[in-house]
């Protein structure tokens, strides 16, 4: 069975973009452009791992992340967050995340990075 990721960014390209990038992977995408109803969201879409921005309109990813490490059925999933900008690193460690890329990114690294996590998680 395919794995499922679930991807969060407020930046088309970018959904559009990580999206070739898994499908090619052969992973199930699930894409949304924002954090409303995180735990609605990630209940629906099932994924086995979260790759989520951390500059979104509304809900920013730390706060989601947040959100998903403290609900029970939802802590096991890892999360990448994932974003350009200062202190990232300090950022997804404050949120829970289980592991933090700089924006921009390299396609290898990007890959390696989710199929290291998957690997740990089994």
């Amino acid at each position: 069975m395919a794995k499922r990721i679930l991807i969060l960014d407020d930046d088309e390209d970018i959904l559009y973009f990580c999206t070739e990038i898994f499908e090619a992977l052969d992973f199930d995408v699930k894409s949304v452009s924002h954090t409303e109803d995180i735990l609605k969201t990630v209940a629906d879409s099932r994924p086995d791992i979260i790759l989520i921005d951390n500059w979104m309109p509304g809900i920013q990813g730390k706060d989601a992340t947040k959100t998903l490490k403290s609900a029970d059925r939802f802590k096991e999933i890892p999360v990448v967050l994932f974003s350009a900008g200062n202190n990232l690193e300090q950022i997804a460690k404050s949120a829970g995340a289980d592991a933090f890329l700089e924006k921009p990114f390299d396609i290898s690294t990007l890959e390696n990075l989710i199929l290291d996590l998957l690997k740990r998680k089994q």
